[in-house]
């Protein structure tokens, strides 16, 4: 039997965009003709998966079938949720379509994350299908690159036919203690999950029964047309609102880990966002888009929608501006050189690696002290990203009117 992909794409994505009402969902912005959503779709595109599901709502339908069609999958199911309630509604919703048998094997994706070398994500499921049961759920840990308080952790045991049994979830920690989980071998909780379709019923049944009741009725109240599931909404707003990790993963003591060293991200911040758009670098420098000033040059690598991401080089001893802006925040990651950073009142230094958040109207400036070059990664967040946007305060190269 062939594993069953489920794309979960209801997420909003509203951590990028805290002032905008209009925010772009995550897994639909177009970082330079690629989106989340279709390296998802691509991901699926291999001989052992079966016909994908979607789970999404009325709001992401259409920008759901675009990327089907644009991906060339012409064969596929989607299930439309009518209210938001969270992903333990939306991954029993998906389970209870009627084309799947009860010992279906399931692979839940979300729709929103980078995942790279994927062969060897794929010989895991793989390895790991036999070992799927009617209770058990696999979930997929990522070899943690920092101690990043972005992320949830797990502790792991092995167990007789050498599998990680999960001992214990850890909740997105401060950096002190994520360091303390590392040290104890702690794994990134990825937000992926592999069981099959009879451990969802089973294991809502036991501890979500209110849950299930409602989610089966919406299920079985659905208008079905044109591949689409159209969930029952009297039904599906009964369902308890919470996330797959509180209503099922924190109750039941039958989870295993399948634990990967390959490169992933969430993309959930601006700072991981600028870290992607530096390992890809070349791809986007072009000649027509380095601008040179005084105190070094930039280099627009991508604009997409109300977001700039570019490159500052700060010669030695060059100093931008101190300025604002009245229509963008910027976000600020240093890959190369100290830079000693000013924000309002403060003045900070931040080596390779380190983020800064300059916020809307912050007066700030960057200035390289060192004798090697500093290389910063910039995006610019807002409704209006042109250099018109400066209001300057002083600037050692006679700049402020």
């Amino acid at each position: 039997m062939k594993i069953r992909p489920v794309i979960l794409c209801g997420g909003a994505g509203t951590r990028l965009w805290p002032n905008s009402k209009n925010h772009q969902a995550k897994q639909f912005i177009d970082f330079g003709n690629w989106t989340l959503l279709g390296k998802t779709l691509e991901r699926i595109k291999t001989s052992f998966y079966d016909v994908p599901i979607i789970s999404t709502n009325k709001r992401y339908l259409n920008k759901v079938k675009q990327h089907l069609r644009k991906n060339k999958i012409n064969k596929y199911k989607i299930v439309v949720e009518p209210a938001k309630r969270n992903t333990a509604p939306a991954i029993l919703s998906s389970a209870l379509i009627k084309d799947i048998p009860d010992n279906q094997p399931l692979m839940f994706f979300t729709a929103d994350h980078l995942i790279d070398k994927m062969s060897i994500f794929n010989k895991a499921i793989n390895k790991n299908k036999s070992k799927l049961n009617k209770e058990n759920i696999f979930v997929f840990g990522i070899k943690p690159k920092s101690p990043t308080s972005d992320y949830g952790y797990f502790l792991t045991k092995k167990i007789k036919g050498n599998i990680n049994k999960v001992t214990s979830f850890i909740e997105k920690p401060k950096e002190a203690k994520a360091k303390q989980v590392i040290k104890n071998k702690g794994y990134w909780n990825s937000g992926m999950f592999y069981l099959r379709k009879d451990s969802i019923i089973n294991n809502f049944k036991k501890y979500q029964a209110k849950t299930y009741r409602n989610c089966i009725n919406a299920v079985n109240k659905a208008k079905y047309k044109a591949n689409t599931y159209y969930l029952n909404k009297a039904s599906f707003i009964k369902a308890t609102a919470k996330s797959f990790d509180y209503a099922i993963l924190e109750k039941t003591k039958q989870i295993n880990a399948i634990k990967l060293d390959i490169p992933w991200s969430d993309l959930g911040s601006w700072k991981e966002i600028l870290n992607m758009y530096d390992k890809n670098k070349k791809k986007y420098i072009k000649k027509k888009n380095v601008y040179y000033r005084p105190w070094g040059k930039y280099t627009n690598l991508f604009e997409g929608k109300e977001f700039l991401i570019k490159e500052l080089y700060v010669k030695p001893k060059g100093i931008l501006s101190l300025q604002k802006h009245h229509h963008r925040a910027e976000h600020w990651l240093v890959t190369q050189g100290n830079a000693k950073i000013t924000l309002n009142k403060d003045t900070i230094i931040k080596k390779p690696g380190e983020h800064i958040f300059i916020p809307l109207e912050a007066i700030h400036r960057v200035q390289n002290s060192g004798k090697k070059p500093v290389k910063i990664l910039e995006a610019q967040v807002g409704s209006i990203l042109k250099e018109t946007d400066i209001v300057r305060y002083q600037d050692i190269y006679g700049r402020v009117k």
